[in-house]
């Protein structure tokens, strides 16, 4: 199982801009309906901190999500709108309680 989380924080003025590309990429992955990606994004108490959680059975699982429109178009100009950059780290499970 693949397991990553990114956390960025994007600049003041991007913020809109930003939740509008992730809701994108959430619509697109409700178009693919694969029950095997499992995708959460959330936002700090800041308002510009976001952090992304995956889980992926597969690295065919995980391009799927990689190579969708939607998250090309979120990723594309990133850069532009983050204050920190993306830090996209891999995650150990110890355990979980209800949680994908």
């Amino acid at each position: 199982m693949i397991r990553v989380m990114v956390t960025y924080t994007v600049k003041e003025d991007r913020v809109e801009e930003n939740e509008e590309l992730v809701r994108a990429v959430y619509a697109g992955l409700d178009e693919i309906g694969d029950p095997d990606i499992h995708y959460a994004t959330f936002k700090k108490a800041d308002g510009r901190t976001f952090v992304h959680m995956a889980m992926f059975p597969s690295p065919e699982k995980q391009a799927v999500l990689s190579n969708s429109p939607a998250f090309r178009a979120f990723q594309e100009n990133i850069g532009d709108r983050c204050e920190v950059p993306p830090d996209p780290q891999p995650l150990e499970l110890i355990g979980s309680h209800s949680f994908v």
